[in-house]
C-alpha cells in the first residue's frame, strides 16, 4: 500500500477521501434520457417527476396509485417503483423538486 501511496499520491488521497453521495436511482432508461435533457423545451414530466416533489412514502404511494389508475404507468412498472420507495425511500428517485423547479432550472 505504501508503494502505491508514493507512485499515486493523488489518487490514493482520492480513495481515501468520502466521495459523492449517489441519493437517486433512476431504473428507466428513456426516463433519465428525459431529465437529462436541457431546458425542458417540449419536456413531459414522468412518474419520477411527480415522486420528486412529494414528502413522504405516503404521497408517493398515492401518486404511483394515481398513474396506474389513470393507465399512464402499467402495473409492473408502479409495482417496481412501490419496490424502490419501500425499499429505499421517497428520495431514492432524486432530490426534492420544489414548485419553481423548472422556472430555476430552465436554462
Amino acid at each position: 500500500m505504501e508503494v502505491f501511496k508514493k507512485r499515486y499520491r493523488n489518487l490514493a488521497k482520492e480513495l481515501q477521501e468520502p466521495g459523492l453521495p449517489i441519493n437517486a436511482v433512476r431504473s428507466d432508461i428513456k426516463e433519465a434520457e428525459n431529465a437529462s435533457n436541457a431546458g425542458f423545451r417540449n419536456y413531459d414530466p414522468g412518474p419520477i417527476d411527480f415522486l420528486r416533489r412529494c414528502d413522504t412514502a405516503e404521497q408517493g404511494l398515492e401518486i404511483i396509485e394515481y398513474l396506474e389508475n389513470r393507465g399512464e404507468i402499467d402495473k409492473e412498472y408502479a409495482d417496481k417503483l412501490r419496490f424502490q420507495l419501500i425499499r429505499d425511500g421517497i428520495r431514492s428517485f432524486g432530490s426534492k423538486k420544489e414548485s419553481d423547479y423548472y422556472e430555476k432550472n430552465r436554462f
